[in-house]
């Protein structure tokens, strides 16, 4: 059974949120942990795992990524601290 993933991800400072799409969250952050092939995120050092959402359709999972995508900030706040109130690294329940 395939598995897609929307993720948020931020810099040391909070300072950013960026919203993905992926079918490899793992991989895909330690891309952006590592500065490959991510403009943005490179740009801005968002390399922290704050939030993730788990589909089995690619359909499913795109469409909750443009709909995050259109939320406004403090929304996305909310939505990380309902599932990471403390705001730590998620990356690491993936490669511990």
């Amino acid at each position: 059974m395939s598995r897609y993933y929307v993720y948020i991800l931020t810099n040391r400072h909070h300072t950013v949120l960026y919203t993905g799409f992926t079918n490899d969250v793992g991989r895909r952050v330690y891309e952006h942990k590592h500065k490959l092939r991510a403009k943005f995120t490179k740009k801005y050092n968002c390399d922290k795992l704050l939030y993730y959402e788990e589909f089995t359709s690619a359909e499913e999972a795109l469409h909750r990524e443009k709909q995050i995508k259109r939320y406004r900030r403090g929304w996305k706040k909310n939505l990380i601290n309902s599932l990471n109130p403390e705001w730590r690294d998620l990356y690491e329940d993936f490669f511990p």
